[in-house]
């Protein structure tokens, strides 16, 4: 969603490409212990090369510390913050025998509600941290109700600094308790509360014994095994087209095939499918994967098809399972945060983003704005300015498929892009 993000450090671990990729969020507020969390995390899965470490041991002697201080493993960005490099989310890359990870490591401070949403936008679970002495905070609010308005498929509340409360179970209950009620307000069904001192490592990678009372998994345990199978497995196919491929050799002289990522659902040979936005209607002849003929596809594999019929396709069509089409339309309603420093104000003319497809379109209303606070939707029509989050329309120049983000992430999304200086303006949720 942030043209900005910068992707560092090269994998410690290399990805397998075997192995299930699990894509992970931190976010927590300011002083809950994020950076020590995560130096732990690569720390006690041997995900950090000895240079790494070495040059945090040196930079921990140096400020009179006898230990490492694993929360260099990421301050170390900030110094290049300060430096003034532009660093919005960093992503990190570790791996383990049962599952590779990319952590997308964002940052804590109030100003940076756009970084979160760059790095939950895609994240299959978000981790929120909280202060086991400090509960929750606004911060804390904040995080949940945008991984909520982001449809994460899993949070977890990692209830930090448990060495400084003496481990108390009592504690840990009333934060969680409270934590899920907030959860339930927004709507989300699913939460694992984890007791961890990322300074001494309890309940990170290994089981703390200081914690007899908590049976649940530790960390590493909880991101291993919780389950990746989500709404893409089973909503309705869709395949936004990336590229025509027609290839000008001899031998396939009459090739045509239609390149794209699964986004949802499946196809298999045979199937009916239509074309969106023509509705044109036709059959899957043939599919695709790299380059050997399989007889289905799923999501997240990245295909050609080819089909019964010449029809005229471009690059943004959709195509779609026959029984259920994405529903079109010319006025596009979603939730957004603006993530740029203009605000986002009726009649504004922008580029509206869907996929691959790219159309005009002029902001119709502000209809609410989200109080980040009370967690309610408050009417509002002035503008969104950065870091907020609201509801608007949009009038598009042309009917475009498009799904609810709810039922699909892949399909349901959209970047509003400034269409004098082509900057990202706000990234957004379809309702």
């Amino acid at each position: 969603m942030n043209p900005t993000v910068t992707e560092l450090e090269t994998p410690a671990i290399p990805l397998t490409g075997t192995a299930e990729l699990l894509r992970f969020a931190t976010a927590g507020s300011v002083d809950d212990g994020k950076s020590t969390l995560v130096g732990r995390l690569l720390y006690d899965s041997k995900s950090i090369l000895s240079d790494q470490l070495a040059a945090v041991e040196q930079a921990s002697h140096a400020r009179g510390m006898e230990g490492a201080d694993l929360a260099l493993l990421t301050d170390g960005l900030r110094a290049e913050r300060e430096q003034g490099i532009t660093i919005d989310v960093a992503y990190r890359y570790f791996s383990t025998p049962k599952r590779s990870f990319i952590l997308a490591d964002t940052p804590g401070h109030v100003e940076y509600t756009r970084n979160m949403v760059t790095g939950a936008s895609t994240a299959d679970l978000t981790l929120i941290l909280v202060d086991a002495r400090h509960g929750i905070v606004e911060q804390t609010r904040r995080h949940a109700a945008i991984a909520a308005l982001l449809n994460v498929p899993h949070v977890v509340l990692a209830v930090n600094k448990m060495d400084l409360v003496d481990f108390s179970q009592e504690r840990f209950d009333e934060l969680t308790t409270e934590f899920n009620q907030i959860a339930r307000t927004l709507g989300v069904d699913e939460v694992t509360a984890i007791p961890v001192s990322a300074l001494l490592g309890d309940n990170v990678v290994t089981h703390s014994e200081s914690t007899p009372w908590y049976d649940g998994p530790h960390l590493l345990e909880h991101l291993e095994q919780v389950s990746l199978e989500q709404e893409e497995h089973s909503f309705d196919f869709r395949l936004p087209v990336q590229y025509i491929n027609r290839p000008r050799t001899a031998e396939h002289h009459d090739y045509r095939g239609y390149s794209g990522r699964v986004a949802s659902g499946s196809v298999a040979v045979d199937d009916e499918v239509i074309v969106q936005p023509s509705g044109h209607t036709t059959k899957v002849t043939a599919i695709d994967l790299l380059g050997k003929d399989v007889q289905t596809a799923h999501p997240g594999q990245s295909i050609t098809l080819q089909l019964a019929d010449d029809i005229d396709i471009v690059r943004g069509d959709v195509i779609t399972s026959s029984s259920a089409p994405a529903p079109l339309t010319n006025e596009l309603t979603g939730t957004i945060c603006v993530v740029g420093s203009n605000p986002v104000a009726p009649g504004q003319r922008v580029l509206v983003r869907i996929g691959p497809r790219t159309v005009r379109g002029i902001i119709g209303s502000i209809v609410d704005r989200l109080d980040l606070e009370t967690l309610e939707h408050i009417p509002h029509t002035e503008p969104l300015v950065l870091n907020e989050v609201g509801t608007i329309t949009v009038r598009l120049a042309e009917q475009v498929p498009v799904d609810s983000y709810k039922n699909s992430r892949s399909t349901g999304a959209f970047i509003l892009v400034d269409s004098n200086d082509g900057a990202t303006v706000a990234g957004g949720m379809a309702l």
